[in-house]
């Protein structure tokens, strides 16, 4: 066990500079010596992704907000009011990028996982047993592919938003004067439509994701 720790961060790293699909496989396989199956991995991979795109709704809510203060402004420290705008657009930008990677983590040990479950199939010699096992594979993969492809979607609404803002925070940056500000009145409605319609696709996701981690547990038990 303590070897398998050893060599735990040269996995990762391998995993994470190669990329193949070997690394992650042995990385999965020396984590699952420890007690860590690839089931229960993918079942806290969700679970992270999930709580991300959490995290993700809330930020860009805040980010809305703090545009409409700056298409709002009625007197004050513009600059100010810049800066902080400024700063919900980096953390969104982080955020986004955060979801993301939860949602190839969960990718990565569903490959790996789905890979195992069918190598293991072919090893079965009782063919009524094997049928069974069949069925419990298809249909695990068939929620978890409606599941990827909700956060999926949910994830590439976030992009248009994102150019968006960064659209506004630049021209912002570039025209400090209440003129400037004033004559992007009413796009905060618009980007309110998109940011609405983000928050809605997190919704869907995140519940496909808490209807998946329910069924993995389930057959875990």
């Amino acid at each position: 066990m303590r070897s398998v720790r050893l060599i735990m961060p040269l996995l990762l790293l391998a995993c994470l500079s190669g990329g193949c699909a070997s690394s992650r496989s042995l990385y999965y396989d020396a984590w699952e010596k420890l007690g860590y199956n690839k089931r229960q991995r993918l079942a806290d991979d969700v679970t992270a992704a999930r709580d991300e795109q959490a995290n993700a709704k809330k930020q860009f809510t805040s980010a809305l907000e703090q545009f409409k203060s700056v298409v709002n402004f009625n007197g004050g420290d513009l600059e100010k009011l810049y800066n902080k705008l400024d700063k919900e657009y980096q953390r969104s930008d982080a955020e986004a990028a955060r979801v993301k990677s939860k949602i190839q983590s969960v990718k990565n040990v569903a490959t790996a996982l789905f890979g195992e479950w069918e190598d293991e199939i072919g090893q079965m010699s009782d063919a009524s047993l094997k049928q069974k096992s069949r069925a419990l594979l298809d249909r695990t993969r068939g929620s978890y592919q409606e599941m990827i492809h909700r956060m999926d979607s949910a994830a590439a609404t976030m992009d248009p938003v994102l150019t968006k803002f960064k659209d506004h925070v630049l021209f912002i940056k570039h025209n400090l004067n209440a003129q400037a500000i004033a004559s992007l009145k009413g796009t905060e409605i618009e980007i309110g439509t998109d940011v609405d319609k983000l928050i809605r696709e997190m919704e869907a996701s995140i519940a496909e994701a808490d209807s998946f981690i329910a069924e993995v547990q389930g057959k875990q038990k």
